[in-house]
């Protein structure tokens, strides 16, 4: 298990650009909500931790995890970097596998075909207590690491 060892709220300050010239989407999937709140309260709280103005943060809810694809293409023109924040929850049936497979390939399509980076920040958990671990719990809040990488992206995408 990748964070086994790991606290996902760990990160060091000091490596991070200055974040406060950028404007960051949130686009939150209402589905498996317990979950995706804590990711977006720890991501929220990281981007303010490092600059982020409250009103350069834009959140907007989409329905499931499936929908972030689309979510996420709409708010790319009028941000510096896009926050995908999602779970799903391995259940009886094949449905997780379409679902994770039809994200992360449409959160990989969005980075390749346009300009403004999306974060993937959609935990794909065998249990719910998985997912308790990493939005908050034990392993820390994976919010927070892709609000991180988030602003990592977004000076990239400045320099680059």
């Amino acid at each position: 298990m990748a964070t086994a060892n790991k606290n996902l709220s760990v990160y060091d300050k000091e490596t991070i650009p200055d974040a406060k010239q950028f404007r960051f989407g949130i686009v939150v999937s209402e589905w498996n909500d317990s979950i995706t709140i804590p990711l977006c309260e720890g991501a929220i709280k990281a981007l303010k931790e490092n600059g982020v103005l409250e009103e350069n943060i834009i959140k907007w809810d989409v329905p499931g995890s499936f929908e972030l694809i689309y979510g996420c293409k709409k708010m790319q023109p009028y941000v510096d970097a896009v926050i995908a924040i999602g779970s799903v929850i391995q259940g009886e049936t094949k449905h997780f596998d379409f679902v994770c497979e039809a994200v992360s390939q449409g959160i990989k399509d969005l980075n390749v075909l346009h300009e403004t980076p999306v974060i993937f920040c959609v935990l794909t958990d065998n249990t719910m207590q998985q997912a308790i671990d990493r939005s908050g719990g034990k392993h820390g809040n994976k919010g927070t690491e892709a609000a991180i990488a988030a602003i990592k992206m977004a000076q990239l995408r400045k320099e680059a």
